[in-house]
Protein backbone atom coordinates (compact mmCIF):
# COMPACT_ATOMS: atom_id res chain seq x y z
CA UNK A 1 0.00 0.00 0.00
CA UNK A 2 1.39 3.78 -0.31
CA UNK A 3 1.77 5.19 2.69
CA UNK A 4 3.65 8.91 4.20
CA UNK A 5 6.79 7.44 5.27
CA UNK A 6 9.58 9.41 7.26
CA UNK A 7 12.71 8.05 5.86
CA UNK A 8 15.24 10.03 8.04
CA UNK A 9 15.22 13.42 9.55
CA UNK A 10 13.65 15.95 7.14
CA UNK A 11 13.18 13.43 4.30
CA UNK A 12 9.28 12.23 3.59
CA UNK A 13 8.25 9.85 0.65
CA UNK A 14 4.76 8.65 -0.70
CA UNK A 15 5.44 5.47 -1.42
CA UNK A 16 4.78 1.52 -1.18
CA UNK A 17 5.52 0.01 1.66
CA UNK A 18 4.73 -3.62 3.22
CA UNK A 19 2.49 -3.28 6.38
CA UNK A 20 0.72 -6.42 8.06
CA UNK A 21 -2.88 -6.12 7.47
CA UNK A 22 -3.91 -9.92 8.71
CA UNK A 23 -7.56 -9.66 10.71
CA UNK A 24 -7.53 -10.93 14.41
CA UNK A 25 -10.62 -12.25 15.80
CA UNK A 26 -10.98 -9.30 17.81
CA UNK A 27 -9.56 -6.62 15.43
CA UNK A 28 -11.08 -4.76 12.49
CA UNK A 29 -9.86 -3.34 9.51
CA UNK A 30 -10.69 0.25 8.19
CA UNK A 31 -10.20 2.50 5.51
CA UNK A 32 -8.56 5.62 6.79
CA UNK A 33 -10.51 9.09 5.89
CA UNK A 34 -8.82 11.47 7.71
CA UNK A 35 -5.62 12.31 9.86
CA UNK A 36 -4.88 15.09 11.32
CA UNK A 37 -1.35 16.33 11.57
CA UNK A 38 0.11 16.40 15.26
CA UNK A 39 3.12 18.39 17.00
CA UNK A 40 4.49 14.91 17.42
CA UNK A 41 4.48 13.81 14.02
CA UNK A 42 5.90 17.48 12.78
CA UNK A 43 8.94 16.70 15.72
CA UNK A 44 10.09 13.07 14.47
CA UNK A 45 10.09 14.68 10.76
CA UNK A 46 12.05 17.56 12.03
CA UNK A 47 14.26 16.24 14.17
CA UNK A 48 14.00 12.64 14.10
CA UNK A 49 13.65 12.29 17.88
CA UNK A 50 11.30 12.68 20.97
CA UNK A 51 13.14 12.21 24.35
CA UNK A 52 13.88 8.14 24.32
CA UNK A 53 12.09 7.72 21.08
CA UNK A 54 14.22 7.77 17.98
CA UNK A 55 13.50 7.16 14.53
CA UNK A 56 16.03 4.73 13.31
CA UNK A 57 14.35 2.93 10.52
CA UNK A 58 11.24 4.41 7.46
CA UNK A 59 8.70 4.94 9.82
CA UNK A 60 4.51 5.52 8.84
CA UNK A 61 3.29 8.88 9.94
CA UNK A 62 0.27 9.93 11.83
CA UNK A 63 -2.06 8.49 14.55
CA UNK A 64 -4.85 11.01 14.80
CA UNK A 65 -7.41 8.89 12.66
CA UNK A 66 -11.07 8.26 11.16
CA UNK A 67 -12.32 5.91 9.12
CA UNK A 68 -14.81 3.57 7.87
CA UNK A 69 -14.81 -0.68 8.93
CA UNK A 70 -14.29 -2.51 6.13
CA UNK A 71 -13.95 -5.91 7.99
CA UNK A 72 -14.82 -7.22 11.53
CA UNK A 73 -12.79 -9.75 13.12
CA UNK A 74 -14.35 -13.23 13.90
CA UNK A 75 -15.48 -11.95 17.44
CA UNK A 76 -16.25 -8.31 17.08
CA UNK A 77 -20.02 -7.71 17.70
CA UNK A 78 -20.22 -3.97 18.49
CA UNK A 79 -18.88 -2.66 14.74
CA UNK A 80 -19.71 -3.97 11.44
CA UNK A 81 -18.39 -2.80 7.53
CA UNK A 82 -19.79 0.65 6.84
CA UNK A 83 -19.64 1.61 10.09
CA UNK A 84 -17.71 5.26 10.68
CA UNK A 85 -15.64 5.22 13.23
CA UNK A 86 -12.70 6.82 14.81
CA UNK A 87 -9.29 5.10 16.46
CA UNK A 88 -8.30 5.37 20.07
CA UNK A 89 -4.01 4.66 18.76
CA UNK A 90 -2.52 3.33 21.83
CA UNK A 91 -2.43 -0.78 22.39
CA UNK A 92 -1.71 -1.60 25.67
CA UNK A 93 -0.86 -4.95 27.26
CA UNK A 94 -4.33 -5.90 29.13
CA UNK A 95 -2.05 -8.20 31.42
CA UNK A 96 0.01 -5.65 32.65
CA UNK A 97 0.26 -4.21 36.26
CA UNK A 98 -0.30 -0.50 34.75
CA UNK A 99 -3.49 -1.30 32.63
CA UNK A 100 -4.88 -3.13 35.64
CA UNK A 101 -4.52 -0.08 37.63
CA UNK A 102 -6.37 1.59 34.67
CA UNK A 103 -3.49 3.77 33.77
CA UNK A 104 -3.09 1.98 30.43
CA UNK A 105 -1.58 4.84 29.01
CA UNK A 106 1.53 4.57 31.36
CA UNK A 107 2.16 0.67 30.31
CA UNK A 108 5.81 0.11 29.20
CA UNK A 109 4.52 -2.17 26.58
CA UNK A 110 2.07 0.05 24.86
CA UNK A 111 2.72 0.13 20.66
CA UNK A 112 1.25 3.68 19.98
CA UNK A 113 0.73 4.79 16.56
CA UNK A 114 3.63 6.57 14.80
CA UNK A 115 5.91 6.18 17.84
CA UNK A 116 9.08 4.27 16.70
CA UNK A 117 9.29 1.91 15.48
CA UNK A 118 5.39 1.65 15.56
CA UNK A 119 4.27 2.20 11.52
CA UNK A 120 1.07 4.81 12.02
CA UNK A 121 -2.24 5.10 9.88
CA UNK A 122 -1.42 7.54 7.05
CA UNK A 123 -2.15 4.97 4.75
CA UNK A 124 -5.52 3.74 3.22
CA UNK A 125 -6.06 0.72 5.23
CA UNK A 126 -5.44 -0.44 9.14
CA UNK A 127 -5.89 -3.40 11.27
CA UNK A 128 -6.46 -2.09 15.09
CA UNK A 129 -8.48 -3.60 18.10
CA UNK A 130 -12.16 -3.13 17.78
CA UNK A 131 -12.45 -2.34 21.59
CA UNK A 132 -9.80 0.90 20.65
CA UNK A 133 -12.35 1.35 17.45
CA UNK A 134 -15.29 3.88 18.33
CA UNK A 135 -18.54 4.57 15.96
CA UNK A 136 -18.93 7.85 14.76
CA UNK A 137 -22.34 9.23 15.25
CA UNK A 138 -24.20 10.62 11.99
CA UNK A 139 -23.77 14.27 13.27
CA UNK A 140 -19.75 13.91 13.51
CA UNK A 141 -17.60 14.16 10.23
CA UNK A 142 -15.06 12.48 9.74
CA UNK A 143 -12.82 15.58 9.93
CA UNK A 144 -13.96 15.97 13.95
CA UNK A 145 -13.69 12.40 14.46
CA UNK A 146 -9.89 12.81 14.03
CA UNK A 147 -9.88 15.75 15.99
CA UNK A 148 -11.03 13.29 19.03
CA UNK A 149 -7.59 12.19 19.73
CA UNK A 150 -6.18 15.78 20.52
CA UNK A 151 -9.40 16.40 22.65
CA UNK A 152 -8.72 13.44 24.50
CA UNK A 153 -5.56 14.96 25.90
CA UNK A 154 -7.66 17.69 26.74
CA UNK A 155 -10.27 15.44 28.33
CA UNK A 156 -6.99 14.23 30.64
CA UNK A 157 -5.84 17.15 31.91
CA UNK A 158 -9.37 18.44 33.23
CA UNK A 159 -10.22 14.70 34.25
CA UNK A 160 -6.56 14.90 36.43
CA UNK A 161 -7.78 18.60 37.21
CA UNK A 162 -10.65 17.79 39.21
CA UNK A 163 -12.78 20.75 38.11
CA UNK A 164 -15.14 22.05 39.98
CA UNK A 165 -18.24 23.65 38.38
CA UNK A 166 -17.40 27.14 38.60
CA UNK A 167 -13.83 27.11 38.66
CA UNK A 168 -11.70 29.60 36.64
CA UNK A 169 -8.45 28.22 35.01
CA UNK A 170 -5.27 29.99 32.95
CA UNK A 171 -3.78 27.82 29.90
CA UNK A 172 -0.45 28.85 29.10
CA UNK A 173 -0.40 28.28 25.10
CA UNK A 174 -3.17 28.31 22.78
CA UNK A 175 -1.79 25.81 20.31
CA UNK A 176 -3.99 22.92 19.41
CA UNK A 177 -3.46 20.96 22.58
CA UNK A 178 -4.18 24.37 24.64
CA UNK A 179 -7.13 25.01 22.67
CA UNK A 180 -8.41 21.77 23.48
CA UNK A 181 -7.74 21.96 27.22
CA UNK A 182 -9.68 25.28 27.28
CA UNK A 183 -12.64 23.53 25.81
CA UNK A 184 -12.78 20.38 27.80
CA UNK A 185 -12.32 23.03 30.96
CA UNK A 186 -15.20 24.43 29.84
CA UNK A 187 -17.07 21.61 28.99
CA UNK A 188 -16.19 20.01 32.56
CA UNK A 189 -17.96 23.06 34.49
CA UNK A 190 -15.50 25.78 34.70
CA UNK A 191 -16.94 29.38 34.45
CA UNK A 192 -13.71 31.09 32.43
CA UNK A 193 -10.67 30.17 30.94
CA UNK A 194 -8.18 32.28 30.55
CA UNK A 195 -5.73 31.46 28.19
CA UNK A 196 -2.01 32.75 26.98
CA UNK A 197 0.25 32.69 24.27
CA UNK A 198 2.35 35.38 22.14
CA UNK A 199 0.96 35.02 18.97
CA UNK A 200 -2.19 36.70 18.09
CA UNK A 201 -3.54 34.66 15.39
CA UNK A 202 -3.83 31.59 17.80
CA UNK A 203 -5.22 33.76 20.26
CA UNK A 204 -8.41 35.42 18.00
CA UNK A 205 -9.30 31.87 17.14
CA UNK A 206 -9.21 30.65 21.00
CA UNK A 207 -11.39 34.01 22.09
CA UNK A 208 -13.82 33.26 19.04
CA UNK A 209 -15.32 30.77 21.99
CA UNK A 210 -17.75 31.99 24.49
CA UNK A 211 -16.18 31.52 28.03
CA UNK A 212 -12.44 32.28 26.62
CA UNK A 213 -10.56 35.01 27.41
CA UNK A 214 -7.76 35.74 25.96
CA UNK A 215 -3.90 37.53 26.41
CA UNK A 216 -0.78 38.28 24.27
CA UNK A 217 1.51 37.82 27.57
CA UNK A 218 4.36 38.97 25.77
CA UNK A 219 2.77 42.29 25.49
CA UNK A 220 0.82 42.25 28.36
CA UNK A 221 1.23 41.52 32.23
CA UNK A 222 -0.21 38.36 32.55
CA UNK A 223 -0.15 38.14 36.41
CA UNK A 224 -1.86 41.53 36.66
CA UNK A 225 -4.01 40.00 34.46
CA UNK A 226 -5.31 37.42 36.63
CA UNK A 227 -5.55 39.40 39.28
CA UNK A 228 -7.90 41.56 37.51
CA UNK A 229 -9.89 38.42 36.78
CA UNK A 230 -9.80 36.84 40.13
CA UNK A 231 -9.74 39.86 42.46
CA UNK A 232 -6.10 39.29 43.39
CA UNK A 233 -7.27 35.55 44.40
CA UNK A 234 -5.76 33.70 41.67
CA UNK A 235 -7.00 31.32 39.86
CA UNK A 236 -8.09 27.66 40.63
CA UNK A 237 -6.34 26.04 38.04
CA UNK A 238 -3.34 26.43 35.87
CA UNK A 239 -2.68 24.31 32.64
CA UNK A 240 0.24 24.48 31.36
CA UNK A 241 0.31 23.44 27.89
CA UNK A 242 2.98 24.90 26.02
CA UNK A 243 5.89 23.27 26.77
CA UNK A 244 8.05 25.76 26.33
CA UNK A 245 11.09 26.32 29.24
CA UNK A 246 10.13 29.72 30.27
CA UNK A 247 6.54 29.34 30.74
CA UNK A 248 7.09 27.77 34.39
CA UNK A 249 9.01 30.63 35.64
CA UNK A 250 6.39 32.03 38.30
CA UNK A 251 4.08 29.34 37.42
CA UNK A 252 2.30 28.94 40.86
CA UNK A 253 2.59 32.66 41.53
CA UNK A 254 -1.28 32.44 39.19
CA UNK A 255 -2.70 30.13 41.71
CA UNK A 256 -5.00 30.61 44.44
CA UNK A 257 -4.25 28.90 47.47
CA UNK A 258 -5.06 25.08 47.80
CA UNK A 259 -5.21 25.14 43.62
CA UNK A 260 -3.89 23.24 41.13
CA UNK A 261 -1.37 23.07 38.85
CA UNK A 262 -1.36 20.09 35.72
CA UNK A 263 1.53 19.99 33.07
CA UNK A 264 0.19 18.78 29.92
CA UNK A 265 3.06 20.26 27.57
CA UNK A 266 6.54 18.29 27.49
CA UNK A 267 9.54 20.28 27.66
CA UNK A 268 12.26 19.73 25.19
CA UNK A 269 14.75 20.50 27.79
CA UNK A 270 14.77 20.07 31.71
CA UNK A 271 12.73 22.96 33.50
CA UNK A 272 13.47 24.68 36.96
CA UNK A 273 10.09 24.78 39.42
CA UNK A 274 9.53 27.00 42.72
CA UNK A 275 8.79 24.18 44.93
CA UNK A 276 9.01 27.22 47.72
CA UNK A 277 6.09 28.72 46.35
CA UNK A 278 4.37 25.26 45.47
CA UNK A 279 4.45 24.70 49.01
CA UNK A 280 3.19 27.84 50.17
CA UNK A 281 -0.15 27.75 48.55
CA UNK A 282 -0.55 24.07 48.97
CA UNK A 283 -0.39 23.56 45.33
CA UNK A 284 -1.68 20.34 44.06
CA UNK A 285 0.47 18.75 41.33
CA UNK A 286 -0.61 16.89 38.56
CA UNK A 287 0.79 15.37 34.93
CA UNK A 288 -0.58 13.83 31.56
CA UNK A 289 0.70 11.76 29.35
CA UNK A 290 -1.83 11.31 26.36
CA UNK A 291 -4.76 9.79 28.18
CA UNK A 292 -6.74 6.83 29.67
CA UNK A 293 -10.53 6.18 29.83
CA UNK A 294 -12.05 8.95 28.09
CA UNK A 295 -12.29 8.82 24.40
CA UNK A 296 -15.87 7.74 24.94
CA UNK A 297 -16.24 11.03 26.69
CA UNK A 298 -14.49 13.46 24.37
CA UNK A 299 -16.81 11.42 21.61
CA UNK A 300 -19.81 12.51 23.49
CA UNK A 301 -19.20 15.68 24.28
CA UNK A 302 -18.48 16.91 20.36
CA UNK A 303 -21.76 14.39 19.09
CA UNK A 304 -23.64 16.72 22.00
CA UNK A 305 -22.59 20.39 20.47
CA UNK A 306 -21.01 21.13 23.66
CA UNK A 307 -17.70 21.22 21.84
CA UNK A 308 -17.18 22.23 18.87
CA UNK A 309 -14.14 21.51 16.87
CA UNK A 310 -14.69 22.14 13.29
CA UNK A 311 -13.06 26.08 13.78
CA UNK A 312 -9.66 24.52 14.67
CA UNK A 313 -9.26 22.74 11.25
CA UNK A 314 -7.47 25.26 9.65
CA UNK A 315 -6.77 23.04 6.44
CA UNK A 316 -7.04 20.04 4.73
CA UNK A 317 -4.52 18.52 1.87
CA UNK A 318 -5.31 15.45 0.13
CA UNK A 319 -3.14 11.81 0.71
CA UNK A 320 -1.31 13.04 -3.08
CA UNK A 321 0.30 16.57 -1.41
CA UNK A 322 0.94 15.05 2.46
CA UNK A 323 4.69 15.82 1.81
CA UNK A 324 3.26 19.82 1.08
CA UNK A 325 0.99 19.59 4.24
CA UNK A 326 3.89 18.47 6.20
CA UNK A 327 6.23 20.85 4.95
CA UNK A 328 3.65 23.25 5.84
CA UNK A 329 3.47 22.24 9.59
CA UNK A 330 6.97 22.18 10.22
CA UNK A 331 6.49 25.89 9.26
CA UNK A 332 4.85 26.69 12.24
CA UNK A 333 2.45 29.77 10.34
CA UNK A 334 0.87 31.46 13.59
CA UNK A 335 -2.66 30.80 12.36
CA UNK A 336 -2.60 27.72 11.69
CA UNK A 337 -4.26 25.43 14.70
CA UNK A 338 -4.84 21.62 12.96
CA UNK A 339 -3.97 20.51 9.66
CA UNK A 340 -5.59 17.66 8.21
CA UNK A 341 -4.93 15.16 5.10
CA UNK A 342 -7.84 13.39 3.26
CA UNK A 343 -6.90 10.01 2.16
CA UNK A 344 -10.62 8.78 0.95
CA UNK A 345 -11.65 6.36 -1.54
CA UNK A 346 -9.21 7.71 -4.06
CA UNK A 347 -6.23 6.78 -1.82
CA UNK A 348 -7.60 3.13 -2.21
Amino acid sequence: MKALVLEKTRHLSLRDIELPLDLRPDDVKIAIETVGICGSDVHYYTHGRIGPYVVEQPMVLGHEASGVVVETGTNVRHLKPGDRVCVEPGIANDKSRATRLGLYNLDPEVVFWATPPVHGCLTPLVIHPANLTFKLPDNVSFAEGAMIEPFAVGMQAVTKARVTPGDVALVIGAGPIGIMVALAALAGGCSTVIISDIQDQKLAIAASYDGIVAINSREDDLGAFVGLCTDKWGVDIVFEASGHPSAFNGIFEFIRPGGTAVFVGMPVEPVSLDIVSAQLREVRIETVFRYANVYDRALALVASGKVDLKPLITETYAFGDSVQAFERAAEGRPRDIKLQIRLGKDAR
